[in-house]
């Protein structure tokens, strides 16, 4: 009986001296949640995280994120157009690796990883909500470019270039002739295996309600969600009416297929027809444009303030690493604003590919700063995996981790017939804006000259590529391309 009291305090003085991990230095040792918010065709003037950003942008909650973490000035990539360049984000490599002609359309090789399946194999769950576009095999669910089959345990959302904000239903689906009539569509939402229809609901405001009921889940893993609106795309004209009050802007009559109307020169009653017809800018007065471009944008950053104060309410703020990125540049056909950058999406021009991009992580990432050394979306991968604990086994990778940028790295960019290299502060091109068929918004700037000759700059001086130094550094221009051509002959294929 002596012994065994012996032994008991033994025990408790033991217990009571041994020191306890508290709550904080837990949390600190686990692996992050990880939010990827991907936008669409955002301006590079319209992140109000940027000093010199447009003052009529109104987005308090996407500045939250530049408050809380670090904005990038210098964020590229792959591609000038939402396919391409998704596929850049995914995989960490650029696309023309494997897409020879530089397309529209990449698709996902079955041997090219993804980020979920990196970071579902280190213990993620995985979900995807919004659009999911890799250009190829749209509106099907048994191919690889399906989220469900390169790393997502869930999706919901839609396979293509572009969904009606305000047409979810099945209901409507069954009155079109052709839902999926164009590089748009309209009707249910895509879900798992299956479809979800919405009667009611404008789809900003529905990716961000599912976003939000996957974070209220109680889980024991950690998450990795992308949440991928397809706001500022077109139909830049579908916003709330509150928003288009705000902006002094009427109401547009949404697509109805029993219309009589004609819209433009197609025929009346198509989807199809409807969408081309509000993808121009003539059908819309320019002043008008920009402000339906600033609602939709206004709507779009309320919507990333709900998905914050989720977090918070969560309790999930302090361990949750964000990175907020456009696809590529904002687009000459909505009114987004570029400035100081020359042109826009569907050109190498700078408009095009560098793009609005923010990183927070409350205690890792630094609050408030500006990095202005050069960055790629294909550094999200080896970032995201690095912190989530996941074993990249891809030695092809084109990004490196986003907390250690490179000054003088090579990027490279191919699109159809056009090409670009960057390395330090020169950038050599051969771009031309020859990729859309309208009159741009009152907001582009246009190149200071448009053909396929190569042009040479110094981005870092002259980020608007107002003047061509090819003249002057003709070594410079030599030096580019060799690194280029280079890049290609060891790297397309692989």
């Amino acid at each position: 009986m002596k012994h065994s009291f012996l032994l008991f305090l033994i025990v408790i003085l033991w217990s009571c001296n041994t020191p306890k991990k508290g709550k904080q230095e837990i949390a600190e040792n686990k692996r992050p949640n990880i939010l990827l918010i991907v936008v669409d065709d955002q301006g590079y003037a319209d992140f109000s995280p940027f000093e010199a950003h447009d003052k009529m942008v109104s987005t308090p909650n996407i500045s939250r994120l530049g408050k809380s973490g670090t904005v990038f000035t210098q964020a590229y990539v792959t591609a000038p157009v939402c396919s391409p360049s998704r596929a850049g984000i995914l995989t960490g490599k650029n696309q023309f690796r494997w897409d020879k002609p530089a397309s529209w359309g990449p698709g996902l090789p079955d041997d090219v990883k993804t980020i979920a399946e990196y970071l579902k194999e280190a213990g993620y769950q995985t979900a995807r909500i919004g659009k999911n576009d890799l250009g190829r095999n749209f509106h099907r669910n048994d191919v690889r470019e399906y989220p469900l089959h390169h790393g997502y345990d869930e999706f919901l959302g839609f396979s293509a270039h572009a969904h009606d904000y305000w047409l979810n239903s099945q209901a409507i689906k069954d009155r079109t002739p052709d839902p999926f009539g164009t590089s748009a569509l309209l009707g249910p939402l895509m879900h798992n295996m299956g479809e979800k229809s919405y009667e009611k609901g404008y789809l900003t405001n529905i990716f961000t309600d599912e976003a939000i009921e996957f974070l209220q889940r109680k889980r024991d893993q950690p998450f990795f969600l992308t949440l991928s609106y397809n706001a500022v795309h077109h139909l830049i004209h579908e916003v709330p009416k509150k928003y288009l009050d705000k902006y002094n802007v009427k109401e547009i009559p949404n697509y109805d297929p029993d219309s009589l109307v004609a819209y433009g020169k197609h025929k009346a009653g198509t989807y199809s027809a409807y969408y081309d017809k509000y993808s121009r800018v003539e059908a819309i007065q320019p002043d008008d444009l920009r402000k339906y471009y600033l609602a939709n944008l206004n709507c779009l950053d309320d919507n990333i303030g709900r998905v914050l104060d989720a977090l918070q309410e969560q309790g999930l703020d302090k361990n949750t690493l964000i990175v907020f990125i456009s696809d590529n540049g904002g687009s000459p056909l909505t009114g987004s604003n570029n400035s100081p950058l020359t042109g826009g999406k569907y050109s190498l021009w700078e408009g095009g590919i560098r793009v609005p991009m923010a990183m927070s992580w409350q205690g890792k990432v630094e609050a408030g700063k500006v990095e202005t050394r050069y960055v790629s979306a294909t550094d999200i991968l080896p970032t995201l995996a690095k912190a989530g604990g996941a074993k990249v086994t891809d030695e092809n990778l084109d990004g490196i981790n986003l907390f250690t940028p490179e000054e003088n790295r090579l990027l490279v960019w191919k699109w159809q017939e056009t090409w670009a290299a960057r390395k330090g502060k020169w950038k050599v091109t051969n771009a031309k804006e020859n990729h859309w068929k309208s009159e741009p918004s009152a907001q582009y700037i246009a190149p200071i000259r448009d053909d396929l000759s190569l042009k040479l700059f110094d981005v870092e001086a002259d980020p608007g590529e107002r003047k061509d130094l090819a003249q002057e550094h003709p070594e410079k221009i030599k030096e580019l391309e060799a690194a280029y051509k280079n890049w290609c002959a060891e790297n397309i294929g692989k």
